[in-house]
């Protein structure tokens, strides 16, 4: 009987975590970091920056993600069809002291940044282009 409860708490717990996990992909996070000092940003996210764009989405990725190549084809496709919008992918496979530098734990992380470079959001997991556009719309001048 005991090995039936174990069993019973490992599923609710498995399907706790994925409905948890489910329910924070795509979603749009505010920099965080209002008030404080700009975060230095790591040479590689620097040259990626676009001084033509109102805002340039850094996609950082590794090698195996298949959840990052969904992300590149949305972002690409939004930024394709949006002035003064630009993408970049960023591979951090073998430079996993670029996402250290910028918090990222997971891939695909998607940061939007100002012609100054300063964060105005992030997205974690593969990111919804209806909300993200909304979410960019007043960054877009």
């Amino acid at each position: 009987m005991t090995g039936l409860w174990v069993l019973v708490a490992t599923l609710v717990a498995g399907l706790v975590a994925g409905g948890v996990l489910a329910a924070r992909n795509g979603r749009i996070r505010g920099s965080g970091r209002a008030g404080q000092t700009p975060r230095t940003l790591p040479g590689p996210v620097v040259e990626a920056l676009d001084p033509a764009a109102s805002v340039t989405l850094v996609q950082l990725s590794t090698t195996f993600c298949a959840p990052c190549r969904q992300a590149r084809t949305v972002l690409a496709g939004l930024a394709e069809r949006t002035e003064g919008l630009h993408h970049v992918e960023l591979d951090v496979t073998n430079r996993p002291q670029v996402a250290q530098e910028l918090g990222v734990l997971r891939t695909p992380t998607t940061l939007a940044l100002g012609r100054a470079g300063e964060e105005l959001l992030r997205v974690s997991g593969v990111p919804r282009s209806g909300e993200l556009l909304a979410a960019l719309e007043p960054h877009l001048g």
